[in-house]
């Protein structure tokens, strides 16, 4: 609003004065027509009363005395020469400018000629003034050119400057009114606009989509845009809320099914294991057997193992844990490992270690299941191998235990090794991708690691890392 009002100012100021000076030309114009039509008018009614013959070269006779009065009438100089520009009769001794003086130019005489109207007018300035002349011929009684009339012309804009300078002052005064209200105007409609945005400002600033959020309650009065822009952000909110509410659904929905999905996966694996211990048990049992009761024992042993792990996991989960709740005890790594080890009949699963006894804090349980899902996976990599071989290690140094666990198989795609411990993810058709996943979780969670070496068509290698811990027996 500020800068309309100051370039509106700037236009119209530059608009009045062009227009003055139009208005002031044309006055001018018009002036000296009026004059040198009376002037003339002036002239042809001494021609008309004089005795003399009316010629060329009785003019300075004829206005002898006339051309004074003349002069003096109409309050201007009148000068004039003969047809061929000489001067012959002036009411002044001294002409207005010396370029004007005795001669008319060859120019001024060609351009008289030539116009339509039989006049031609200069403009020139002298001494800081403006002025205009005008060249038109005098004529006898039957229209024949005798004598041409100049009539010098000063251009006097002192009133016309004066009135200009009068409206410009004028007009600043009610442009200066105008700017100082639009000023006001403007500090009142922005204050007025933006205490409405303002609290817009403050309530997306602090728009939270974890919590609810309150709708804008402003006066229903502010303009429409406001107004509409209210609308929008209340609906916003109406819709995040809404939308809000079904994710929450939806989130405890999809909880429900991971844990199904981890239940039945952490219930599979010590299932499996059973089932090959009573289909060994079976195939290799002999009742008549001297050492058929030591066999009993172990068949018993290890599946009572097992029936623990699946009620410890189920407990857990009743509870509504996460996976198996951890229990930190001393575990000799290299015994839980043999364990483990003795649910796979597999002939070519070799076991070795550097150290008879070696500890480390763990979860007895959850170092079974860490060995039997690697193991696992290492018998289901090996596919078709001819040669198939699976080598468990337990080594250890001065503050770690190192088990490793390495087959022939196929290994695993370079683009793969970075997900394979990421839940749900497999390159097997079958399995919910949860083993290395939960193993990763497990072994992390007791402070260790775990990382995979693998070439393609040549097998890969699992070292899970545990801190040593420093038995009273080692």
């Amino acid at each position: 609003m500020i800068v309309l009002t100051l370039i509106s100012s700037v236009l119209i100021a530059g608009v009045s004065i062009y227009q003055s000076r139009e208005q002031a030309r044309d006055y001018h114009n018009k002036r000296l027509e009026r004059k040198e039509q009376s002037v003339k008018e002036s002239i042809s009614y001494t021609l008309k009363k004089t005795s003399y013959e009316v010629s060329t070269a009785n003019i300075p006779l004829i206005f002898k005395e006339e051309i004074y009065i003349i002069s003096d009438i109409h309050e201007m100089p009148v000068v004039m020469y003969d047809m061929k520009g000489r001067l012959i009769k002036t009411s002044k001794g001294n002409l207005v400018t010396d370029s004007l003086s005795y001669q008319i130019s060859d120019k001024i005489l060609f351009e008289l000629r030539q116009s339509d109207d039989n006049r031609y007018v200069i403009k020139f300035d002298e001494g800081g003034k403006n002025f205009r002349s005008s060249y038109s011929y005098i004529v006898d009684a039957k229209f024949k050119n005798i004598a041409i009339l100049h009539l010098p012309y000063l251009e006097n804009d002192d009133f016309m400057s004066y009135e200009l300078r009068e409206f410009l002052m004028r007009l600043s005064v009610v442009y200066l009114v105008m700017f100082m209200m639009s000023i006001a105007l403007a500090y009142f409609l922005s204050r007025y606009i933006t205490r409405s945005l303002s609290d817009i400002k403050e309530r997306i600033t602090g728009f939270n989509i974890a919590r609810r959020n309150q709708k804008i309650r402003v006066d229903s009065t502010g303009s429409e845009e406001i107004n509409a822009l209210i609308k929008s952000y209340n609906d916003m909110v109406d819709e995040l809320e809404e939308s809000a509410v079904k994710l929450a659904t939806s989130e405890r929905e999809q909880a429900w099914r991971e844990m199904a999905k981890q239940v039945a996966h952490e219930i599979k694996n010590p299932l499996t294991p059973m089932r090959l211990t009573v289909q060994s048990f079976q195939r290799r049992f002999d009742p008549t057997a001297e050492d058929a009761s030591e066999k009993i024992n172990e068949f018993s042993n290890t599946i009572i193992e097992q029936i623990d792990i699946m009620s410890h996991i189920a407990s857990t989960f009743s509870t509504y844990a996460t996976m198996p709740a951890q229990q930190r005890e001393e575990v000799d790594v290299p015994k839980i490992t043999q364990l483990a080890l003795d649910i796979f009949n597999e002939s070519y699963i070799e076991y070795a270690q550097d150290i008879e006894e070696i500890y480390a804090i763990f979860d007895r349980t959850q170092l079974i299941r860490v060995v039997t899902n690697l193991v696992k996976n290492a018998i289901q990599a090996l596919d078709e191998q001819k040669n198939p071989s699976i080598k468990v290690l337990v080594t250890h140094d001065a503050t770690n235990i190192f088990l490793t666990v390495t087959d022939n198989g196929s290994g695993i795609h370079p683009e793969f090794v970075e997900k394979i411990f990421e839940p749900k993810f497999t390159t097997k058709s079958s399995g919910m991708g949860l083993g290395l996943a939960m193993v990763k979780q497990i072994v992390e969670n007791f402070k260790g690691t775990i990382t995979v070496v693998t070439a393609i068509d040549s097998g890969t290698t699992f070292t899970v890392t545990l801190p040593r811990s420093y038995h009273i027996n080692s």
